[in-house]
């Protein structure tokens, strides 16, 4: 590739700077290693604007409030609350105006907690930088720099843009932001492929990774929108965010909802307008009826019952930031997990030694002392004389890390000081009985040789009794070369290169990453010959998984959901770390077999692939999109800025909330606060639970409303028979008020409805395919139970409205007794609708209590609204008379017996 074919790429995610020498990289941006001159910057300044990322703009509180009413079930209120204002209704204007702004209020103080994730993204870009121009260094606002200016690095900088490196010196950055793999990488100038990845491009610093050691000069290829953390803000501007399962489902419920109960109250209005009923009470007719159908509470209901979970679910280490996202876990699918500490434990840890001629295996984590050496599963004692004391030992002195010991409530924990794979071999070392600090006084460090990429190797030279001995570490391909003794079976045997190599290789295949330990007699770090060294032996190591991940993997696959690895590390360790902890695959896929597949060849293989290694941000993204275009609901898990897209593409994103990235956190709907997968199914659980109470609740509700609209139709359709007749001619024959119907469908029955939120789980739940994102709120069976439980409320509501009309009482008091006999009967029902199998007397009245507790005030608070005031005036109720409590007392239970029996047939 020319220069200028590479320079005409102008998206980060496309540039091969990192695949052009240094000369015409400089050449190609019309740059020295002096700088850019005063014009120069000026003329660039304006061609490419601040190096900055761009933020979102923000939405203001008007517009999230006016978005609270834009349901189709809410635009049914707002017309029945205008009207009830028009006709002079009042008290139902009052308590349907209550209804609208609980709904209000619930909804805006979710929405607004919703950050702005760009800005935690911009947040990263470091402020000042290191540059040169015209030859004299200079400290610089970040937001001032541009292509082709020299930037100067050093420890603990932030890299200010993207750069190509011109010179290094043991230069290693941390680009955890970008890869998700924590471990600092080693940087060099040398070129390397056309299509390498981000994680692969050595050469290349990227803008808000950290310098962790040395010193480099880089010069500017790309800024702001170009660099790769741009990319990515790009991406996450021209990303949205998934509807959740719960979302589409009560839109589309409410849609339903909302056209039946438009249809039926014109239907009702223009039959009454027919039959000469004044204008006045057909108005009021219609409004009951449409007030009648209304589930007014389901709102309420759905964010109680989500809030709820939430609860819950902190409790086991989730944290939900939104709620809608609570239900989606019980629809997913399809889960795209992160491997480094969501997998696995984020802490390399020694687990294999290959020496002296035999394989050793080291129990314990990584982050305890505590643990021993083993071999063929038995204890294998561990003294000075033992090859394993001499590899080990290698490994603990060629150290610049250390361990610290702290005590926090009388419990000793260790704290690891240093890069990951050393303080790995110093945990392995302290295991049996290796400190470095105590080595140290018995072998004090006389010389060294520290690691450098180009080098592969470190070593330290010690004082010891028998003259001075050096300790090396490192590539086992650079140690053995230096090698011309092995130790094998107590002695130094003339090395077998090839043997060693193959059980080095043989360890990379399992996922370990291997070093090499050798020693040789001399302060060899002053000394020019590094050859006749005595290999000790191979250690291997990883990142173990986490405990219980195996068991939630099975869970998650006994659940119907499938669990994809997707990480920045290299295909050996994914695919040994997969086949550990049980997620099967037929391939290890990466990016660059990713790149390669269009999107129909993709979406085959990811029927049957379960592993992808070196994945990029944008590939992760694709793998979500591609996903959710089949019809998968998609959890995605992650850490850092790389995993933001995804995130926020995803159904639901799942940030980590011990290592995740400000960034990450802002674009998920779930924080992880253990990092830990286990916690993700446990939230899949909370899930189900939730969905299910929620169709529950609903089925309740909706009873009551498909119940009262026969009802009213029935008394529509038998007063134009002639069937009820009032004293007063003027006055219309209502079943109930509608203030009458908002008292029982929000103030009553939705105190039960709530309390059904509170429902524990079921076992049979967490068996059971995920729910069909497709299907309705409601399963065909829970729709037969409201059928029923409609029709015989709508028969015994009638029934008392006609005894009482017939005996002469008021229409008040015959609205009185209706009103009551519904409250009662729901009162029963609700123990009903518990469980869609069980039976109500298969299940503990005090399982959940505060649905015990809720019906009990539900029914008092019913009661003490017949005998108070002001509520008398406002629902328009009348004490009831002994008589008339009996009569409720046999009625009442109808509905729940009926219910039970269908529930016994149907079971």
């Amino acid at each position: 590739m020319s220069v200028e074919e590479t320079t005409q790429k102008s998206s980060a995610s496309e540039n091969a700077w990192h695949a052009l020498d240094r000369d015409d990289v400089l050449q190609a941006l019309d740059t020295t290693p002096d700088g850019l001159s005063d014009a120069q910057v000026a003329e660039r300044q304006a061609e490419h604007g601040p190096n900055t990322v761009q933020r979102n703009a923000t939405t203001s509180k008007l517009a999230i409030l006016l978005h609270q009413f834009t349901s189709p079930l809410i635009y049914v209120l707002l017309i029945a609350f205008g009207i009830t204002v028009f006709i002079g209704h009042y008290p139902d204007a009052i308590v349907i105006a209550a209804v609208l702004l609980i709904n209000a209020v619930i909804g805006f103080y979710q929405e607004y907690r919703a950050e702005n994730a760009m800005a935690a993204l911009a947040n990263l870009v470091s402020p000042t930088a290191r540059v040169r121009r015209d030859g004299e260094p200079a400290d610089v606002e970040s937001e001032k720099l541009v292509p082709g200016d020299i930037v100067l690095l050093e420890s603990g900088s932030l890299v200010p843009a993207d750069l190509r490196l011109l010179s290094e010196t043991d230069l290693k950055i941390e680009e955890s932001i970008l890869t998700g793999e924590s471990a600092a990488v080693s940087k060099t100038i040398e070129t390397v492929s056309t299509e390498t990845v981000v994680g692969d491009r050595s050469n290349m610093a990227h803008m808000g990774s950290a310098v962790t050691t040395g010193r480099a000069v880089g010069v500017v290829v790309a800024t702001g929108a170009d660099t790769e953390i741009g990319t990515i803000a790009g991406q996450m501007r021209e990303t949205t965010r998934a509807a959740t399962p719960l979302q589409t489902r009560m839109r589309h419920f409410g849609n339903r909802i909302s056209i039946a109960i438009v249809g039926v109250s014109v239907v009702v209005f223009g039959i009454g307008l027919l039959q000469g009923i004044a204008v006045t009470d057909i108005f009021l007719l219609a409004v009951a009826i449409a007030v009648a159908a209304i589930p007014e509470g389901l709102p309420i209901v759905m964010t109680v019952a989500l809030a709820v979970s939430v609860a819950r679910m902190a409790d086991r280490n989730a944290i939900i930031r939104r709620l809608p996202a609570v239900e989606t876990l019980g629809s997913c699918t399809v889960i795209l997990s992160d491997k480094t500490g969501t997998l696995t434990e984020n802490r390399m840890t020694v687990q294999q030694l290959r020496v002296d001629g035999s394989v050793y295996t080291v129990t314990g984590g990584g982050d305890t002392t505590e643990g021993a050496i083993e071999q063929n599963g038995e204890p294998v004692a561990i003294d000075e004389a033992s090859a394993v004391y001499d590899a080990l030992r290698a490994g603990v002195l060629a150290n610049e890390s250390r361990i610290r010991t702290q005590t926090e409530d009388n419990t000793e924990r260790i704290e690891l000081l240093g890069d990951p794979t050393e303080t790995a071999l110093l945990v392995a070392g302290a295991k049996v009985g290796l400190h470095r600090e105590q080595l140290l006084e018995t072998t004090p460090e006389i010389g060294q040789i520290p690691f450098e990429s180009d080098r592969q190797f470190a070593a330290t030279a010690h004082k010891t009794p028998d003259g001075p001995q050096t300790y090396f570490k490192g590539a086992p391909e650079r140690i053995i070369a230096m090698c011309t003794d092995a130790r094998v079976n107590g002695a130094s045997e003339p090395i077998d290169r090839e043997a060693i190599l193959a059980a080095a290789h043989e360890m990379a295949n399992d996922g370990l990453r291997v070093l090499a330990v050798a020693t040789g007699a001399g302060d060899r770090t002053e000394s020019e010959s590094l050859d006749g060294l005595t290999l000790l032996g191979l250690i291997g190591m990883r990142d173990p998984p986490r405990n219980g991940v195996p068991d939630a993997i099975v869970a998650c696959h006994n659940a119907g959901m499938r669990v994809l690895m997707v990480t920045g590390d290299h295909a050996a360790t994914a695919g040994a770390i997969a086949k550990q902890i049980g997620i099967e695959s037929d391939t290890v896929l990466t990016g660059a077999d990713v790149a390669a597949l269009s999107d129909e060849e993709l979406t085959e293989q990811l029927q049957t692939t379960s592993v992808f290694a070196r994945i990029s941000p944008t590939q992760k993204l694709r793998l979500t999109e591609l996903l959710q275009a089949d019809g998968e609901i998609v959890a995605v898990t992650g850490d850092g800025v790389n995993d933001a897209p995804a995130l926020k593409s995803a159904h639901i994103g799942a940030a980590m909330g011990i290592t995740g990235t400000d960034v990450a956190k802002e674009a998920s709907e779930m924080v992880l606060t253990d990092d830990n997968f286990t916690t993700i199914y446990a939230a899949v659980e909370e899930g189900r639970t939730v969905f299910a109470n929620i169709a529950k609740a609903t089925t309740f509700l909706l009873s009551t409303g498909v119940g009262l609209v026969l009802a009213f139709l029935a008394t529509f359709t038998l007063t134009a028979f002639g069937v009820f007749a009032v004293a007063d001619d003027d006055v219309f024959p209502l079943l109930l008020i509608p203030a009458q119907v908002l008292w029982l469908n929000v103030v009553t029955n939705g105190i039960q409805d709530v309390a059904l939120a509170f429902e524990p789980g079921e076992p049979q739940q967490y068996e059971r395919p995920p729910n069909d994102p497709n299907a309705g709120l409601l399963s065909g069976f829970l729709l037969e139970r409201t059928a029923v439980a409609g029709v015989l409320l709508a028969v015994v509501a009638v029934a008392m409205f006609w005894w009482q009309l017939s005996t002469g009482v008021s229409i008040e008091y015959a609205q009185t007794a209706t009103l009551t006999l519904l409250v009662i009967s729901m009162a029963l029902y609700v123990g009903a609708c518990r469980s869609e199998t069980q039976s109500i007397f298969e299940k503990s009245l005090f399982s959940n209590r505060m649905l015990f507790v809720g019906t009990i005030a539900a029914v008092a608070i019913h009661i003490g609204a017949l005998y108070f005031g002001p509520t008398q005036f406002l629902l328009g109720v009348q004490p009831l008379t002994t008589e008339t409590w009996l009569t409720i007392g046999l009625l009442a239970p109808a509905t729940l017996v009926v219910v039970e029996i269908h529930k016994y047939i149907r079971r």
